[in-house]
């Protein structure tokens, strides 16, 4: 039987900075090459929730704070929903802002506390504008797969995970979640968190394939071998990198 995938990708309209759209092209290419139908679904504000639990694989990017506070508005209405849909496993990749969104709270430089979703136990903080973005090219190790995934993150603030949330991965190079604790992201489920934009997907063809193989074998309920793809090109992008970041991966 063909497989086929419904990729719901939350507010492109907003949350869509520094190329985070990159990664619904590369999901529907991998997918394409392996003879998998895609449907993409932009859940836009307002969007239906029938569309939402129809999803198998959730995509959320990046923004500024003026576009958040519109998402925030708007999502918190639908928590309960996305809650559900990670609680059952369906895999979702967030980035940056969304990744924040997800958390406890942001607590601004001011003060002021903007409330998240707390469907991770996480919180973020902005030390204010004297303290320094966090910016550049960065690589972390996921260690389920052994890989090593390389980005470009650009965040001021600074998330710390709670109790019993795992870390995405380790920092190999960069800053990662604070400057601090050297861990990058977090996983609850099969949701991943993450400051890396670039986007993440194209420099990380495994961890693509990776999200593909979790969200068709939660749909088909069977275990899922995806057929191996020519990487020679996304591989000498990643060499690349990890060369200028003076690494091995």
């Amino acid at each position: 039987m063909k497989k086929s995938l419904t990729i719901g990708w939350l507010y492109p309209e907003l949350m869509n900075i520094y190329g985070d759209r990159g990664n619904v092209f590369v999901l529907q290419k991998r997918c394409k090459w392996r003879n998998i139908d895609t449907k993409v679904k932009y859940l836009n504000l307002g969007f239906d929730l029938k569309d939402l639990i129809s999803c198998d694989l959730i995509l959320m990017g990046g923004a500024q704070d003026k576009q958040q506070q519109a998402v925030a508005k708007d999502l918190t209405k639908n928590k309960d929903k996305l809650q559900s849909i990670i609680e059952k496993g369906i895999p979702g990749l967030y980035i940056c802002g969304a990744y924040q969104f997800l958390g406890n709270f942001y607590k601004e430089a001011n003060g002021q506390k903007i409330k998240g979703l707390s469907i991770f136990n996480l919180y973020t903080q902005n030390p204010g504008e004297d303290t320094k973005r966090l910016i550049g090219n960065a690589a972390f190790k996921f260690g389920e797969l052994d890989y090593t995934l390389i980005g470009f993150e650009n965040h001021g603030g600074r998330t710390f995970l709670g109790k019993n949330l795992m870390p995405f991965g380790k920092v190999v190079k960069g800053f990662g979640n604070n400057a601090e604790d050297g861990l990058e992201g977090a996983i609850y489920k099969n949701s991943f968190g993450t400051y890396l934009h670039g986007p993440i997907l194209p420099k990380n063809p495994v961890f693509a394939d990776y999200l593909i193989q979790k969200a068709l074998e939660i749909k088909y309920k069977e275990k899922i071998s995806l057929e191996k793809l020519d990487d020679a090109i996304e591989e000498n992008a990643r060499l690349a990198i990890a060369k200028r970041l003076g690494i091995e991966i």
